[in-house]
């Protein structure tokens, strides 16, 4: 099984860089962070008001009373693939906060067959080695409320690595931008990444990839440019919260999530694609939070030649106790029927416990 991910990686990675902007390009920051985020459709643009607003919309750290930070861990593909995310925000004044988050997305232990056949064509399994293939972000976000009342402007500079053993491996920069407007009960939300198109460039090994080229036969890999250009997209929302009477609430959030380029969206023209997704949190006194969301509502042709509509249904549940919170969701990362479900936890800590 990881041999063939070690082939599908390098092709993938390898083969698909050119000096074109991407449809898709660093699509591990698409996943999403936060098991609350993931219960509820990854639909909270609009009213994400917490350390992981760093990843969903930096105008939400203006919500922060303290210093926050959150961890999280998934596991895709039956485990072979694993999903890492932390954070750290704080305020810096009344208006204005800022934060910081790492994540990771690797497969490990791939197995590194390019040595196997000898001089003499024998196998040599003494010559199997294994590497790791792995996508790293840094992110740094700044929030600072603007002069107009409720209204609030968040940025994020990233820095991007992303690892293919020793094979190759790329440096990347770019900026998302956000905005936050609060009117009564009502919360809008608007996300723009990749705002000047991310800029990914990529080191080769040519001495690796020749070992590649000769790992397959009949192989005739050209070696591939090194210049990647990840495409602007945008998110919209719009969210409310319903209070049924002092213990219960009721948050409903709708996103309407848009790439520039043509996919297999739901809407789709040559200028924009365009899906919805929505979301919902039942809170029981803050202390007991049930959520369902869907969202990914793609247009999928099946092996007959009929298309028919794919959706990805998540649920959740979370725990909130003096400032620690623990949530945890079942997300479906392809459509209600296809794929596999993925078990997400997170953690989120208010610092200011360890003050009292």
């Amino acid at each position: 099984m990881k041999q063939a991910i070690f082939l599908f990686l390098l092709c993938l990675s390898l083969a698909t860089q050119a000096q074109t902007a991407r449809k898709y390009s660093n699509e591990f920051l698409n996943i999403g962070v936060d098991a609350a985020a993931f219960g509820m459709g990854n639909s909270i643009v609009a009213s994400t008001s917490d350390v992981n607003s760093g990843y969903w919309n930096p105008a939400g750290l203006l919500n922060l009373k303290n210093q926050e930070i959150a961890l999280m861990h998934a596991s895709y593909f039956a485990n072979i693939a694993n999903y890492d995310y932390a954070a750290f925000a704080m305020p810096l004044d009344e208006k204005s906060a800022v934060a910081l988050s790492v994540i990771r997305f690797g497969v490990d232990d791939i197995l590194n067959t390019t040595k196997l056949l000898d001089e003499n064509g024998q196998p040599n399994y003494s010559n199997i080695s294994t590497f790791s293939a792995a996508d790293y972000a840094v992110t740094f976000s700044y929030a600072r409320a603007l002069p107009i009342e409720g209204l609030n402007f968040g940025v994020n500079a990233k820095v991007i690595h992303r690892i293919i053993g020793d094979f190759a491996s790329s440096w990347g920069f770019g900026f998302d931008a956000g905005l936050q407007y609060q009117k009564n009960q009502w919360r809008f939300g608007a996300m723009a990444r990749d705002i000047t198109t991310t800029f990914n460039t990529w080191n080769i090994n040519k001495e690796k990839f020749a070992d590649i080229q000769g790992a397959v036969d009949g192989e005739n890999q050209e070696m591939p440019e090194t210049t990647e250009l990840t495409l602007p997209k945008l998110q919209l929302g719009v969210a409310r919260t319903f209070h049924f009477n002092e213990n219960f609430s009721l948050l409903s959030e709708v996103n309407f999530n848009m790439r520039f380029a043509q996919t297999n969206d739901l809407i789709s023209t040559s200028f924009m694609s365009m899906t919805p997704s929505a979301g919902f949190q039942f809170d029981y006194i803050n202390l007991i939070y049930v959520r369902t969301g869907v969202g990914n509502f793609q247009n999928i042709l099946e092996l007959d030649g009929n298309e028919k509509i794919g959706f990805q249904p998540n649920i959740g549940i979370g725990f909130h106790y003096k400032g620690i919170q623990v949530d945890y969701a079942l997300t479906d990362i392809g459509d209600q029927s296809a794929a596999l479900y993925s078990n997400i936890f997170s953690l989120k800590v208010d610092l200011s416990i360890f003050k009292k």
